[in-house]
């Protein structure tokens, strides 16, 4: 048993289309948790880009999950950049940011934390969703 104190926090970082079901980003979520052996209650807050506070799936997940969406700015998620495993254009252009997923999930370790945070899920792909886990200790 992994001692409280010591536990890693854990965040997902969520990056989604306009309209994405609450459906796509739960199978995504359990996709990537069951992958590598981390458990839901591990985790513990999701993140994604100020410029999806209004996208429903993203409220409706984390009040499913019980989990705290904390959203950061793209120039907030910018200072990760350096970090991210896959720089997409296309992110970018729509939002300001070159990977949502990574970046927020690795700003709110770092918050959460107040410690230094790395991936340990790097940026996961469905059609309409991109997630990624970061961790802090």
């Amino acid at each position: 048993m992994t001692d409280v104190s010591t536990a890693p926090t854990l965040v997902v970082g969520l990056g989604c289309q306009r309209g994405c079901p609450v459906s796509t980003l739960l199978a995504l979520l359990d996709q990537a948790l069951e992958a590598h052996q981390i458990a839901r209650h591990e985790i513990k807050a999701l993140a994604s880009i100020d410029s999806k506070r209004d996208e429903p799936a993203l409220i409706e997940l984390a009040q499913q999950l019980g989990l705290e969406l904390m959203y950061f700015s793209s120039e907030q998620l910018a200072a990760y950049e350096p970090q991210l495993s896959h720089q997409s254009q296309i992110a970018f252009e729509r939002t300001g940011c070159y990977g949502v997923a990574e970046s927020a999930a690795l700003a709110l370790a770092e918050q959460l934390a107040q410690a230094p945070a790395k991936l340990l899920i790097p940026r996961q792909k469905y059609a309409q969703a991109t997630l990624a886990l970061a961790g802090a200790a």
